[in-house]
């Protein structure tokens, strides 16, 4: 089937699947390069990557966020050499943690939170998932849960970054014609 110029709500809908699929490139990208980021700690990460899960969540719905944060973990890993790796179940645990309650944040509560109010739930999801896997599966020490306010510091603070740069990339994609209605 080909789209013409004719058909406009064809055209659009072409255009936001090349959108999503271009987003989930970018996840993986940038998951793949916030690696080379220095870091205060060798496991620290931004998380930049979730900023394209939060815009997929908000202009297409969970299932994309659950594409884009799942191609992302697991291509990135695969691009990184991590691949079933401790740090390959760490993400994924996190990406898994974070995607749910992201998804049921804004499936329950989206009258109430917006970009960065989701970004920072699913942050703070996202440490949880982590810490539960690294004390069952690496350091099954209770010094792991002492650190855990610390964490949840970190966690708030880059969700909060995230969720802005989200809210920004969602404002001016929404200036383009494919995104302009809201047609989930």
């Amino acid at each position: 089937m080909t789209c013409s110029a004719a058909d406009p709500q064809e055209l659009a809908r072409v255009r936001r699947k090349i959108f999503l699929a271009l987003f989930t490139a970018l996840a993986v990208a940038v998951h793949a390069l916030e690696v080379l980021l220095p870091t205060p700690l060798p496991w620290f990460r931004l998380g930049l990557a979730n900023v394209l899960t939060v815009v997929a969540l908000f202009l297409y719905g969970g299932r994309a966020a659950w594409t884009v944060s799942l191609t992302r973990v697991g291509l990135g890993s695969l691009v990184l050499g991590r691949l079933f790796g401790p740090g390959f179940w760490l993400a994924l645990s996190g990406a898994l943690c974070a995607t749910a309650v992201m998804v049921l944040a804004w499936c329950w509560l989206q009258r109430w939170f917006g970009p960065v109010g989701i970004s920072v739930l699913g942050a703070v999801a996202h440490v949880c998932g982590q810490l539960l896997v690294a004390w069952l599966l690496l350091v099954r020490h209770a010094g792991l849960w002492q650190m855990f306010p610390i964490f949840l510091l970190v966690a708030t603070l880059t969700g909060l970054l995230t969720g802005w740069l989200a809210t920004l990339l969602l404002e001016r994609l929404r200036q383009y014609p494919p995104f302009q209605e809201d047609e989930r």
